[in-house]
């Protein structure tokens, strides 16, 4: 992985504007991000907060999305009724699967292409009962990383959370990830937020160690990636994961080893292994059974933002993980100048 060029001798990650005030949004500036979190304890107390949100942003003529579980979507559209159809829906179980997908290929592809509308109104609920821990980690990595990649964009992005269903700690944490909080009708300022990056860096930490690793392999350049794709294809087929998923994770492994051998210049570490089924705790779902493919390096990735932003090949830098995220189940990316970098690839079987 790289340490991205910077135009000064700062080492501080950097906002995608470039500003050194870590994307904390300005709170009530007209162009600028509103992103509340909904408290809600049952279906009532859901409609309440969700549905006059998105009336009121259609009578205003505003671009209205929401992007939730199924059986959220299907309690909004019975409430809205005809309106419903100049709502913009999405299975945030398919295309959110994946926490980091939705940054770029929801909230800023629902943006982006409506820049000059005025404001957008968004509906976002990434976290529910039955997420697996390591995913729900990653969503609320995002939930932080939206004041980042959102913050000078004009959009409301409304987020609800179960207080029945999820655990207390998590409803904390989304009044560390939120600047704003709605519960009952009543809106106040979360006194709970935090730095959006630090804390997004905080929720990611050093990736746990695998209870087995498979097997493991240095590559280095010319032909490292390709014996990683090699590697990669080996132990997923052997590991039963069907032949087109193996394909997707095979691109996405060396996508990343590229990036390695091109941007620092030195081997990387290839570790693979398939992880079993754990047992479910609580509320959150069990580990599904998975390959995992892990590349460490020695650089630094100082973008927070990195695999989330909306580029294509052109663009080249950054593309290799916004890919990894599209064709995987779940990336976990452990970046520090002095402990390099580590892009772990889940594929469920």
């Amino acid at each position: 992985m790289m340490a991205p060029a910077q135009d000064d001798d700062s080492t501080e990650p950097r906002t995608v504007d470039g500003e050194r005030d870590h994307g904390r949004h300005r709170l009530g500036a007209a162009g600028a991000l509103v992103h509340p979190a909904l408290f809600y304890a049952d279906d009532e107390t859901y409609l309440a907060g969700t549905v006059p949100f998105l009336r009121e942003g259609l009578e205003a003529g505003e671009p209205v999305m929401m992007a939730a579980p199924p059986s959220k979507l299907d309690l909004v559209r019975a409430a809205l009724g005809p309106v419903a159809s100049d709502v913009v829906l999405h299975d945030m179980t398919v295309a959110g699967r994946n926490p980091g997908r939705i940054i770029a290929g929801v909230l800023r592809a629902f943006v982006d292409e409506r820049a000059g509308d005025g404001r957008v109104r968004i509906i976002g609920e990434p976290i529910w009962a039955g997420r697996s821990p390591q995913e729900y980690a990653a969503a609320v990595q995002h939930e932080a990383l939206i004041n980042v990649a959102l913050a000078e964009r004009p959009a409301t992005v409304l987020c609800p959370y179960d207080t029945t269903a999820l655990a207390p700690a998590a409803v904390a944490e989304a009044a560390r990830t939120h600047p704003v909080l709605v519960e009952r009708g009543a809106t106040r300022t979360s006194a709970q937020y935090a730095d959006p990056t630090l804390f997004a860096q905080h929720v990611g930490g050093l990736l746990a160690e695998p209870d087995e690793v498979g097997e493991t392999l240095v590559f280095g350049a010319p032909a490292g990636p390709r014996a990683v794709r090699t590697a990669v294809a080996e132990h997923a087929l052997r590991a039963g994961l069907d032949e087109d998923r193996t394909a997707d994770l095979c691109l996405a492994a060396y996508e990343v080893a590229v990036n390695t051998v091109v941007h620092t210049g030195r081997p990387g570490l290839l570790t693979l292994w398939t992880r079993d089924p754990a047992t479910a705790t609580g509320w959150e779902a069990a580990e599904p059974a998975a390959v995992v493919c892990e590349v460490q390096d020695s650089g630094w990735i100082a973008d927070p933002l990195v695999g989330r932003h909306r580029c294509g090949p052109a663009e080249g830098r950054g593309y290799g993980l916004r890919l990894a995220h599209q064709l995987c189940d779940l990336v976990q990316v452990h970046s520090d100048p002095s402990l390099g970098t580590t892009v772990r690839l889940h594929a469920y079987l």
